[in-house]
C-alpha cells in the first residue's frame, strides 16, 4: 500500500475511534440529541462543538499549504452558492439522520463496534448511493 493509503486508513481509523468514543455509533443517543422537544440529551453538543472547533482551526492551517501531503492539490467545491440541489441533499440527509440516528461516518464506525442497527443501515445506505448514481447517470 502507498503512503497515501496508509495515511487515509490511519485518519479514518482515528475518526471512527473518536465517533465510537463520543457515543455517535449509538443511534439512540443521536436521536436523543436531535429530539429537542422530547427526551433531549445535550451531551453530543460537546462533540459537535469540538468538531466545529477542530475543523475551523484545522482547515485554516491546512489550506495555508501549497498542496496536501499525499496529493497534487486540494479538492474543494467549485461552487460556493446555495442552490436547490444543495438544499434537497441537506434535507434528505437530515431526514435520514433523524429517522435512523445514523449518518455515513458513524454508521461505518458502528459496523466496527458490532452495532445491529448499522448492519441494516449500511447496506441500505450503499443501495441509496448506487440508486443515486444510476438516477444521475
Amino acid at each position: 500500500m502507498s503512503r497515501a493509503t496508509w495515511a487515509a486508513a490511519a485518519a479514518g481509523g482515528l475518526f471512527g475511534a473518536g465517533l465510537a468514543l463520543a457515543g455517535m455509533t449509538d443511534p439512540r443517543r443521536v436521536l436523543g440529541f436531535l429530539d429537542v422537544a422530547g427526551a433531549f440529551d445535550p451531551t453530543l453538543a460537546w462533540v459537535l462543538a469540538a468538531a466545529v472547533m477542530v475543523s475551523a482551526v484545522g482547515q485554516r492551517w491546512v489550506l495555508r499549504r501549497a498542496h496536501p501531503w499525499y496529493a497534487a492539490g486540494f479538492q474543494l467545491p467549485a461552487t460556493q452558492g446555495i442552490d436547490r440541489r444543495l438544499l434537497l441533499g441537506a434535507a434528505l440527509f437530515g431526514i435520514g439522520w433523524g429517522w435512523a440516528g445514523y449518518c455515513p461516518g458513524p454508521a461505518l464506525a458502528g459496523l466496527a463496534v458490532g452495532s445491529r442497527e448499522a448492519l441494516w443501515f449500511v447496506p441500505s445506505m450503499l443501495l441509496g448511493f448506487w440508486l443515486h448514481d444510476r438516477w444521475r447517470g
